[in-house]
């Protein structure tokens, strides 16, 4: 794949995000590697059958970073073609008619073959979060469904419930022009997961949250205080259920960002009714169950009834133990 972008630098731009298929097309966006600039933020499309790019978006280009990284998470996307992206540190000027977008949360839509910003919202305190290199896309977003509702999460450990139709841009004076945020009190390194009018989330140094939805907010915070406190980075839930029956989050517990050790990932599984209540993890039989090395950001997929953990060089496969199973 040639990339051909005034000012993209391949040495410095990572695609640190998830791919995104939607509408024919893949979505990749691209950060930095550890903030070693310049940078910027990059979003491109290609066709997904002949690969070929038919589109390109730079978050900052009259300045740089701007990073879109997410922990790992992908680009949402909606039914009416809308892209959704967070972006990291950065200038932001787009509210004095100018073209940077850091620390803020994008919506995009493909115009004339390329991606044009068509609404979007930035904290009020944005100036002071690229102070502290607080990025507010250090969370993937994740849309509501049946609602027009966008959660996402950054480094102030601020969840940010937007209305995707009516961002709000940036305002002065405090956040009133998103619907709701909600402080985790740590920072966000994952993105929310929603099954059956429940949200879960999981920041960083926290326990596992349940919020229900009521009337378009969130509300009821249920945490799973007195079964595991997770560090650092947190963890992305991923569900599984039998529709609106026998729920279970399953999240990865990974390490931080300076451990260079080989800890292994360790595999958790909650009642997605009840979070305090850990059904099992892949430590409490060790010899048996014990996963590869973690790797950071990791999220469980769950198919056919397996549940799949990336880890460093191999992946690790679970599943039902049945009667005479060798083991």
């Amino acid at each position: 794949m040639e990339i051909q972008a005034p000012g993209f630098d391949g040495l410095r731009e990572l695609p640190r995000a998830a791919l995104l298929l939607a509408n024919g097309q893949v979505f990749l966006t691209w950060g930095s590697s550890c903030d070693v600039g310049p940078y910027h933020g990059w979003v491109m499309a290609y066709d997904k059958h002949t690969l070929s790019r038919t589109a390109l978006l730079n978050t900052s280009p009259g300045a740089s970073e701007s990073g879109i990284w997410q922990s790992d998470n992908g680009p949402a996307a909606d039914d009416r073609g809308n892209v959704y992206v967070a972006t990291g540190n950065g200038k932001f000027d787009a509210s004095k008619n100018g073209r940077d977008y850091g620390d803020s949360v994008l919506r995009l839509r493909i115009e004339n073959g390329n991606p044009v910003v068509s609404d979007y919202f930035t904290p009020s305190n944005e100036e002071a979060l690229n102070s502290r290199d607080a990025d507010v896309g250090s969370g993937g977003p994740m849309l509501l469904p049946d609602s027009h509702l966008l959660l996402t999460g950054g480094k102030n450990g601020v969840l940010y419930v937007l209305d995707r139709d009516r961002m709000g841009h940036y305002q002065t004076g405090g956040n009133s022009h998103a619907v709701q945020t909600l402080t985790l009190g740590h920072g966000i390194y994952s993105a929310p997961a929603y099954w059956h009018g429940h949200v879960y989330a999981l920041a960083s140094d926290d326990y596992l949250s349940d919020f229900f939805l009521d009337h378009g907010l969130l509300a009821g915070r249920l945490a799973g205080r007195g079964t595991h406190l997770f560090g650092n980075p947190g963890a992305t839930p991923t569900v599984s259920a039998d529709g609106t029956r026998n729920g279970i989050v399953w999240l990865i517990e990974t390490k931080a960002w300076n451990d260079f050790g080989s800890r292994p990932a360790v595999l958790h599984a909650y009642d997605a009714n009840d979070v305090g209540h850990e059904l099992y993890n892949s430590e409490e039989n060790g010899g048996r169950d014990r996963a590869g090395p973690a790797l950071r950001f990791t999220v469980p997929a769950v198919v056919n009834g397996r549940v799949y953990v990336g880890a460093k060089g191999q992946v690790d496969v679970y599943g039902l133990i049945r009667a005479g199973d060798k083991i």
